[in-house]
């Protein structure tokens, strides 16, 4: 059976899809990503579908569904490299992907993932605790 490779990069998880994905890889795909996000405690998702030359609908709910399960479990997720013709389809099939952060490149949607976990409260818990002493 075919699978589409997962790499951890720190506390994130790259995929590249260079293959049409029939359907039975894209639910071998949600199913594995979302299981690597729990078995990792991943906080950020970066899909790269630049070499991907088609999405149907179907392929484009397994996209929204791993981005709503990966939020879930507390990780984001970022589509990157999609081509014109995907997102002209993927608007008039109705799925404008709500929810799915998208970048032009993995460059850009590293820095976009960073940004994204990168929250004051995060910030705020690297502080030295002699900060939060009250005088």
């Amino acid at each position: 059976m075919d699978k589409i490779p997962i790499l951890r990069m720190g506390s994130f998880l790259l995929v590249t899809i260079q293959v049409d994905l029939y359907d039975r890889l894209a639910l071998n795909l949600e199913a594995d990503l979302v299981q690597m996000v729990q078995k990792t405690n991943a906080r950020g998702v970066l899909i790269d579908i630049s070499a991907v030359s088609i999405v149907d609908s179907f392929m484009g709910r397994i996209i929204g569904n791993i981005a709503s399960m990966s939020k879930i479990l507390d990780a984001e997720t970022v589509v990157v490299g999609m081509q014109p013709a995907v997102a002209i389809t993927l608007i008039e099939l109705g799925l404008p992907l709500k929810g799915v952060h998208t970048a032009l490149n993995m460059e850009k949607g590293m820095d976009l993932l960073k940004s994204m976990i990168d929250t004051p409260e995060e910030e705020a818990n690297d502080q030295p605790l002699d900060d939060f002493v009250a005088e």
